[in-house]
């Protein structure tokens, strides 16, 4: 499992024209699934992720969790961390998950970040999604599961 987790401070996805999720001062995380990534892994990662330390406290110092300063999270799937331009120029996604686990998965991890605290909301699974970010900082995390 890959998350790039951005510190935002605003960040929105549509969907055909719709805006589905949007949220102010949180996360935006770009989850991608691989093969054989299971709920265990799911489980630390929303753990690691509502634990954070990222956000800034009065003194100016990352010291503050998105829980601390009462943050939201969107969740987006993202295939294309999986994606390996190793070989020539046309990315191969087969270390990919397949979508029947990947989706629920992903609706998983959205809601394991909800039980952590933290408002949650999602883009939609295989959509074409537009997602906009002000990304605050810029502050980006990459976290694998191991």
């Amino acid at each position: 499992m890959k998350a790039v987790i951005q510190r935002v401070a605003h960040a929105s996805v549509t969907v055909d024209g719709k805006m589905i999720s949007q949220i102010q001062k949180g996360l935006l995380i770009l989850l991608g699934v691989g093969q054989g990534d299971t709920e265990d892994q799911a489980v630390a990662q929303t753990k690691k992720i509502a634990a954070l330390r990222i956000f800034e406290d009065d003194a100016g110092k990352m010291n503050l969790s998105v829980r601390d300063v009462g943050g939201e999270a969107i969740v987006v799937s993202q295939f294309t961390l999986y994606g390996d331009t190793r070989k020539g120029n046309r990315p191969s996604f087969i270390k990919a998950a397949d979508p029947a686990l990947a989706s629920p998965l992903v609706d998983r991890f959205a809601e394991l970040l909800r039980e952590q605290g933290v408002p949650t909301q999602q883009g939609v699974f295989g959509a074409d999604m537009k997602v906009e970010l002000l990304n605050d900082g810029p502050v980006t995390i990459l976290l694998e599961s191991e």
